[in-house]
C-alpha cells in the first residue's frame, strides 16, 4: 500500500508525516496502550531522533521496536 500522509502537532506547530496504513494502525494503538495521545507520542519520539532522522522513520523504528518488546528479541 501507498504511504498516507496524515497532520500532527509537534510543539504547537502542524507537520505532515507520511506512513503506510499499516504503520498508523501499530503506531495509533501503541500510543492507546500507553494511554497518550499520538500528538504527544509522536512528540516523544521527534525529541529523541536525533538529526540523522526523519520522524517518519523514527516512527517506523519505534513501532518495531515496540512490536519487538511484545515478542521478545528476534
Amino acid at each position: 500500500m501507498r504511504p498516507e500522509k496524515h497532520s500532527l502537532t509537534l510543539k504547537g506547530h502542524r507537520t505532515s508525516v507520511s506512513l503506510e496504513p499499516e504503520f498508523w494502525v501499530a503506531f495509533r494503538q501503541i500510543a492507546r496502550d500507553q494511554g497518550k495521545p499520538i500528538n504527544q507520542l509522536a512528540a516523544e519520539i521527534d525529541a529523541a531522533r536525533g538529526v540523522e532522522r526523519g520522524l517518519a522513520s523514527a516512527i517506523r523504528v519505534f513501532v518495531l521496536g515496540a512490536l519487538e518488546d511484545r515478542l521478545g528479541d528476534l
